[in-house]
């Protein structure tokens, strides 16, 4: 439920209030507007706190939040959240572009793709350090020495970094090295790893489950949302269905959708999406026209001699087509 307070609310009286609330066993979060306060309860006890909170000082209404999300929906804040990381505002109306190989492999591998990046009008430089994969077999990953090479690269190339952390006993040392933490699709329900990186005190990215619902997914971030951390970032990257020409099927209606429900920001990964690069190019644009804030695109200097998922990746010179395209669009 949201609590809120009277435009004259003081200091003390929205103190009191939080009090309250976390006497109640509340978990909540104030959130400080131009024209006054707003308290996000979450809890069991919504009578007990409504008829108690209309009686509080300060306290103008108590609003009951209906969606099973609480932090995570529009009634909670009506106003679309933006992000700022650095110099980079995500939410905000702007593209934001998020490119780079799904692994990490050499340092001139990174540098090159993050000047790629960088030239092409690109922000985020992104690559796998971990790379959780079907097979055992399978290449996954430098771990930490892939984290330093993102991180030179992103550092020289002026760009900001994200990729993903697997396991909870990583999360300090990703978010050492990286700007936004991913947690990638089949993670989207590891709820230990979800309240360790709701912890941080930096940006989260969510990707969509394979086979999720929207309200599972939202749900999700409302795990990392509860453990504190308001900076959560939606990627759709597609889902398991019964079509089987393309890689997934990239679920594009998800993000009126999401904006309508939500104030999180909403990237599309056009590159899980559709598995295959020639689809990338239209699914990107079409991402950008139904609303999408940022676009989360797998490059490669040379996709054939890619270590994890070549097919899907573009070569340096279709992305930069690729965003001169999207410059028209936006």
């Amino acid at each position: 439920m949201i609590v809120v307070m009277k435009p004259d609310a003081t200091q003390s009286q929205i103190a009191a209030t939080e009090q309250k609330l976390k006497q109640l066993g509340f978990g909540y979060q104030t959130i400080v507007g131009e024209q006054r306060v707003v308290i996000g309860a979450t809890g069991d006890q919504r009578d007990k706190v409504m008829s108690l909170a209309l009686e509080w000082d300060g306290v103008e209404k108590v609003v009951p939040i209906l969606q099973p999300y609480k932090l995570a929906s529009r009634e909670f804040r009506p106003e679309s959240s933006v992000i700022k990381v650095k110099d980079v505002a995500i939410g905000n109306g702007e593209l934001v572009v998020a490119a780079g190989p799904c692994a990490v492999e050499t340092d001139e591998q990174m540098r090159k793709t993050a000047a790629a990046v960088k030239a092409a009008g690109g922000q985020i430089l992104r690559g796998g350090a971990y790379k959780p994969r079907t097979s055992p077999y399978s290449f996954q990953g430098y771990g930490v020495a892939g984290l330093k090479m993102i991180k030179h690269a992103a550092d020289d190339a002026g760009l900001l970094v994200i990729t993903e952390v697997v396991e909870p006993n990583d999360v300090e040392t990703v978010a050492e090295y990286t700007d936004i933490v991913q947690i990638g699709a089949r993670n989207m329900q590891n709820y230990s790893l979800l309240k360790k990186v709701g912890k941080l005190h930096q940006p989260v990215m969510l990707k969509r489950g394979l086979a999720s619902t929207i309200e599972e997914w939202l749900m999700a971030a409302e795990y990392i949302l509860s453990e504190g951390n308001s900076d959560v970032i939606l990627c759709e990257r597609g889902i398991r269905t019964y079509e089987t020409t393309t890689r997934n099927t990239l679920d594009l209606s998800a993000v009126p959708v999401l904006k309508a429900l939500t104030h999180l920001p909403v990237f599309v990964d056009p590159s899980h999406g559709t598995g295959k690069r020639h689809l990338v190019p239209a699914m990107a644009k079409a991402a950008v026209a139904v609303g999408a804030d940022g676009l989360l695109i797998e490059i490669h200097p040379n996709p054939a001699e890619a270590l994890s998922d070549g097919p899907q990746s573009l070569e340096l010179e279709s992305f930069a087509m690729l965003m001169r395209q999207l410059g028209y669009l936006h």
